[in-house]
């Protein structure tokens, strides 16, 4: 076993892991309105890409993935720029 910030592993890659730390898990609102749970990270296998997991709060409860560096970014809403998600708090 090694110990990667606090995570166990059996000789896994965990660089995709600390973006954990810039995205909590949690539920956060989309800039349309719907609600969805950030479960986790992922690494895109080919790319080695860091991308985030997480569910809908509504109809189906799909499972999404998207980079995170999409995740974190701003949209242009009406000329107005804010966040694509916001946490919300619990």
């Amino acid at each position: 076993m090694v110990e990667t910030d606090g995570i166990e592993t059996d000789g896994i890659e965990t660089d995709g892991i600390e973006s954990l730390a810039e995205i909590p898990a949690g539920t956060y609102r989309h800039y349309k309105g719907n609600l969805y749970e950030v479960i986790g990270a992922a690494t895109h296998s080919e790319t080695e890409e860091p991308l985030v997991v997480y569910r809908a709060l509504y109809g189906e409860f799909g499972l999404w993935v998207r980079p995170r560096e999409m995740f974190l970014e701003d949209v242009e809403v009406d000329g107005r720029s804010m966040r694509r998600f916001s946490q919300v708090e619990n």
